[in-house]
Order: structure tokens, then C-alpha cells, then sequence
């Protein structure tokens, strides 16, 4: 049976929050064969800590893809400015644009529009600009978010929130993070799984549902 979503694009603000916000979800979806893209808009070099070189966070980054399994053609890397995303929203949107495009993606997954980072909030807008045709499900991000309504579940299976740890983790100058600690996601992901009575899951906001 032909699955719901073949085509499965993650919009990150920054290198670390696909991971974050679907990493359990992107191991299932390429474990089922699903072609995945990622694009992560900013390696925020300004804000690694003192001593690192400037392509620290890229390198774990596709340290990290390569542990979810994320091919070489779906990664999609740009430089803009960490916090200063408002200030580049057009070239932002055409990017998304030239992805809906020439992608053309039936699944695109990004930051709730409640977010409060003003990054992730310009990817979340952006975002439901640009693929107004396509099913949009907003991740959780917890420490951003006041408001976020748990409206779709995906289950999720021990291996799959292992390899979501394991990715983490190669975000070596982030380890003191207390969001990137394997209790923490471990944790999370068990009480996601309890309110729909599995193990396992990660939780999102159905911000556009499209059946066709």
C-alpha cells in the first residue's frame, strides 16, 4: 500500500531543530523508505561558544544526519544570521519557493507558528506562505513554546528515539544544553507515547491537513 506521505520535507530553522523537533519521526520515515529532505537555514556560527571553528555545527550536522540516515541529496544548508532571520524573510521564502518547486513535497514538517524564537517563527510563516498546498505539521519544541496544541502523534518505536539520541549527540559543542540530554528526549517521547497509549511518539500541531 502506497503510504500517505512519499515525500517528506523538514524546514530547520537552525542545524539542531529537525532533530529535535521530529528526529524519532524522520528515523521512521526513512526506515519505511520515504525520501526525506532537510534544510536548516543558519549553522549559527555566532553563537558556538569561544575557541570553535566557524563550520562546527555543520559538521555535526551532517554528523547527525548521517545517524538518521538522511542521503547527501537531501540536505539543503544555508547561512543566514542566527536571530536576524526577519531581516532576510523574502530570500527565505523564495528558498522555500524554489524547494515546493522542485521538490514538490506532499508533507512539510516546521516550527509551530506559536514559537517563540523569531526565527523560527519567520520559518513557520515563511513556511505556510509558501506551501499552501501541502499538508504542514508544526513540531514541538517545548522550551519555545507557551502555546502548542498536541493534535497528532506519531508512534514511534525504542529504536527510533534511540537513533533520534544518538543524532543528538554528535552536537558535541551543544551537549550542555539541558534539551539535547538523552533523559530529557527519552523522557519526552515516553509521555507523548502515554497520551495515545504506546510506548513512543513524538507529538504535532495539524496545521494544514490535506487528503487528496
Amino acid at each position: 500500500m502506497q503510504p500517505m506521505f512519499s515525500k517528506i520535507l523538514v524546514l530547520s530553522p537552525h542545524t539542531d531543530d529537525c532533530e529535535l523537533g521530529c528526529g524519532g519521526a524522520l528515523a521512521r520515515f526513512i526506515d519505511e523508505g520515504r525520501e526525506v529532505h532537510v534544510a536548516a537555514f543558519s549553522t549559527c556560527a555566532e553563537s558556538l561558544p569561544d575557541g570553535l571553528p566557524t563550520d562546527t555545527l555543520e559538521k555535526e550536522w551532517n554528523a547527525s544526519l548521517d545517524v538518521l540516515g538522511v542521503p547527501a541529496a537531501g540536505r539543503h544548508l544555508f547561512q543566514f544570521p542566527v536571530r536576524y532571520f526577519p531581516d532576510h524573510r523574502q530570500d527565505i521564502l523564495e528558498h522555500m519557493i524554489h524547494f515546493r518547486d522542485q521538490l514538490e513535497p506532499d508533507l512539510v514538517m516546521l516550527p509551530s507558528p506559536q514559537d517563540l524564537h523569531q526565527d523560527h517563527q519567520i520559518i513557520a510563516m515563511e513556511g505556510l506562505r509558501a506551501f499552501k498546498g501541502t499538508s504542514i505539521l508544526g513540531f514541538e519544541i517545548p522550551w519555545n513554546n507557551i502555546l502548542f496544541e498536541t493534535r497528532s502523534f506519531i508512534h514511534l518505536e525504542e529504536r527510533h528515539i534511540a537513533r533520534k539520541i544518538a543524532a543528538l549527540q554528535c552536537y558535541r559543542s551543544q551537549n550542555f544544553r539541558g534539551y539535547a540530554k538523552p533523559e530529557f528526549i527519552f523522557s519526552l517521547a515516553r509521555t507523548r507515547g502515554v497520551q495515545i497509549e504506546v510506548p513512543y511518539a513524538e507529538v504535532f500541531e495539524a496545521i494544514r491537513w490535506i487528503i487528496k
